[in-house]
């Protein structure tokens, strides 16, 4: 049973970063794409990114530009880089694995909370203006 355990969230000024981590326990990690949604309060889950087995990247139009996702299969871990943050980035920030997938993915099953069968338990991230 694998299992996803994130990291990084805290406070911040609007226009700082941070850098979110979820680390995987478990053997199998290459073979799925990896993503990140948030959720903030009273609004449903969304995508923010993914990142399929080839290492090709994601994002949703909110964050392009400004997050980049990254993977490292050795170490079982995705990292979430957040720069130029805005109070409107405020939310709960879960990591998800998907089942096993094909080697290059698509942005609509990165996207999808379907695709996704593991989940973190969220970390908060909240940008003060």
């Amino acid at each position: 049973q694998v299992q996803l355990v994130e990291s990084g969230g805290g406070l911040v000024q609007a226009g700082g970063s941070l850098r979110l981590s979820c680390a995987a326990s478990g053997r199998t990690f290459s073979d799925a794409a990896m993503g990140w949604f948030r959720q903030a309060p009273g609004k449903e889950r969304e995508f923010v990114a993914g990142i399929d087995r080839s290492g090709g990247s994601y994002y949703a139009d909110s964050v392009k530009g400004r997050f980049t996702i990254s993977r490292d299969n050795a170490k079982k871990t995705v990292s979430l880089e957040m720069n130029s943050l805005r109070p409107d980035d405020t939310a709960v920030y879960y990591c998800g694995k998907t089942r096993r997938v094909a080697f290059y993915a698509t942005f609509s099953y990165v996207s999808a909370q379907s695709s996704y069968e593991t989940w973190g338990q969220g970390t908060q991230v909240t940008v003060s203006s």
